[in-house]
């Protein structure tokens, strides 16, 4: 088993101190991700493909919930961010649900395929803040 045991031990009097590890630890920069790099280039526009026009997502939006389609890579905080700069309007809380794919098969050749999948997101607005989708 000497295979697991490469590991070169280095001798107690050598070993690194805290000071040396703080610096290493200080060296790794934070990396802020953008919408725009998630998204890809069209920025915020690319998060939310397009609002979800079902009974069920009519009758939510009565009540203050509206539903969108939205991109694969979209985060709470990107929908969020989205909404907010194409419709001046804050959430106030976001629920993203993964929508699967379906298996599909024609009926005038039989021949099968699937249905894509994709996500959707649920926007909570403050009571009195109302979205126009046209």
């Amino acid at each position: 088993m000497a295979l697991f045991q490469r590991k070169k031990k280095e001798p107690a009097d050598t070993a690194p101190s805290e000071s040396k590890k703080m610096e290493k630890k200080a060296e790794k920069p934070a990396i802020a991700v953008s919408s725009r790099e998630i998204s890809g280039t069209g920025g915020m526009s690319d998060i939310l493909k397009n609002p979800r026009i079902t009974e069920k997502a009519t009758a939510h939006g009565e009540l203050g919930v509206y539903t969108f389609d939205v991109a694969e890579v979209a985060t709470k905080r990107s929908v969020a961010g989205a909404i907010a700069a194409l419709y001046k309007v804050t959430p106030r809380k976001v629920r993203i649900v993964t929508v699967p794919s379906k298996m599909k098969r024609s009926v005038r050749t039989g021949a099968r395929g699937v249905s894509r999948g994709g996500k959707k997101a649920y926007v909570y607005l403050k009571k009195g803040d109302t979205i126009t989708i046209s």
